[in-house]
């Protein structure tokens, strides 16, 4: 696991905690700022994805 999936995986998470923290306060705007974030953390994740599997085909 590379520095990349890692600091994705845990965008993620911030990103879905965020996301739930403005469903319960009915927070439209934190919610949005949340499942950006999250978004943004797979995305990272799976450009980590990539790297790991061009560095074993390498």
């Amino acid at each position: 696991m590379n520095k990349d999936q890692l600091k994705g995986h845990a965008e993620e998470v911030k990103g879905k905690i965020k996301e739930a923290t403005g469903v319960i306060l009915d927070d439209e705007s934190l919610k949005l700022d949340g499942n950006l974030e999250k978004n943004m953390g797979k995305v990272k994740s799976g450009f980590g994805d990539l790297k790991e599997d061009l560095k074993k085909r390498i």
